[in-house]
């Protein structure tokens, strides 16, 4: 995207502000600069350094990719790469996912990118793959429809209310801080699979944490995940990449894989 085709700085960074749900003042006083200054970046009437525009989105927390626009808006160069997860330079990073990924066998592990798309996964994945329809699994796999569309995975949770209100309130929070249209178009379609509220599940009343319980060919298995990410990317692609990574949640569970089911 070229500057020409940008937003302006003041209106990129007044959405990026209301979202945070700070106001002029709080994000001032966070970035060690006057509201009257920031009022006046926002209204157009000031040119921010580069610097201050780096400062600004890193308060903020915006993503690295609209940190580029910001840049663009602004009049610079964009700050951040984006390379290809296939790219040479990212030899070390496959490598440390490759490593990730089978060291967590037999227990299930998967990377998605920002837009939930599988970019990786182990041998174990496989368990949550059975009986799931064809096309759900054409590239580029997306991992929540595959978990929620009445031809994937949702056939076979057990709790699937549950587990389906907390992944869509997972990418609700993720379409809220991003701003990604696809991940809205996304939310849109994955809530539509299933009724407009999911009744409450009974059964993980006192539990730790949301399990997915899933019925397999060896009986009923339960999991948790936990997510991984990059701390210090400063590419756009790796920044982007998030580890999934599947436990078992019972003694039932730990076995049947230590078996291989």
């Amino acid at each position: 995207m070229t500057a020409a085709t940008q937003p302006a700085l003041g209106s990129l960074l007044r959405d990026w502000r209301r979202r945070r749900r700070l106001s002029q003042l709080d994000l001032a006083l966070e970035a060690g600069v006057s509201a009257r200054h920031l009022s006046f970046l926002e209204t157009g009437r000031s040119k921010p350094s580069r610097e201050m525009v780096l400062l600004l989105s890193e308060e903020l927390d915006v993503p690295l990719r609209d940190r580029n626009r910001m840049l663009l808006a602004a009049g610079f160069a964009p700050a951040y790469e984006e390379h290809p997860i296939d790219a040479p330079e990212m030899g070390p990073v496959r490598a440390a996912l490759d490593q990730v990924l089978a060291g967590h066998e037999p227990y299930p592990a998967l990377v998605v990118d920002r837009r939930w798309n599988m970019v990786a996964a182990n041998r174990s994945i496989a368990l949550f793959l059975e009986d799931v329809a064809p096309e759900l699994l054409e590239p580029p796999v997306n991992v929540l429809r595959l978990s929620l569309h009445p031809n994937g995975l949702a056939a076979r949770v057990l709790n699937l209310a549950e587990v389906r209100s907390h992944l869509l309130g997972r990418l609700r929070r993720q379409v809220a801080l991003t701003a990604d249209d696809q991940l809205e178009r996304l939310y849109e379609e994955v809530a539509g699979y299933g009724p407009e509220h999911d009744e409450h599940d009974a059964a993980t009343e006192g539990a730790i944490v949301v399990p997915v319980r899933l019925r397999t060919s060896a009986g009923e298995l339960a999991f948790f995940s936990t997510i991984a990410t990059f701390g210090t990317a400063v590419d756009i692609t790796v920044a982007e990449l998030a580890i999934e990574a599947f436990f078992p949640a019972d003694d039932a569970t730990t076995e049947a894989l230590r078996r291989g089911v």
